[in-house]
Order: C-alpha cells, then structure tokens, then sequence
C-alpha cells in the first residue's frame, strides 16, 4: 500500500534540503530562502552573492535541486523567484 506524501512532509523534507546546502551558500557569501511549495515544485530565492551571480543558475540546478530532489523525490523542480 502506497501512502500518500503530505504537502507538510514534503515540505519539512525541502527545508532539510536547504539546511544542508545552506553552509556551502554562506561560505561564498549568499544564503537561500524557501517561498514556496507548490505541487511538485520548489520556490526559492537567493541571497547575498548568490543573487544575480553569473553561477547561480548552475548552482539551482546542479547544487540546490540536486540536493532537494534527494531528500524529496517527488519535487520535479526547483525555480528561484526574484
């Protein structure tokens, strides 16, 4: 029997996720911040240096969704929000 993922553990789920990949934002100066959750998709904004860095692209989709999609399989993207 499959159980059905609550939205809240979904997002308890996310927020693990970008408590773990908070240190390596903060070491470069930026820090992220979760807006939302909504049905399979993560909104976030950057901060800091991490806001308009020519890298941050890379780091939402290699570093920040990566990481989400681990803890939360059924999140299918993450977008950062200005």
């Amino acid at each position: 029997m499959n159980k059905q993922i609550t939205h809240e553990e979904t997002v308890t789920k996310v927020m693990h996720a970008l408590e773990s990949i908070r240190p390596f934002l903060n070491k470069d100066g930026g820090d992220i911040e979760l807006i939302d959750v909504k049905d399979h998709t993560v909104l976030v904004k950057l901060h800091g240096n991490c806001n308009g860095c020519p890298m941050s692209f890379s780091t939402m989709k290699l570093g920040v969704e990566n990481t989400v999609k681990q803890f939360a399989p059924e999140i299918l993207e993450v977008l950062a929000v200005e």
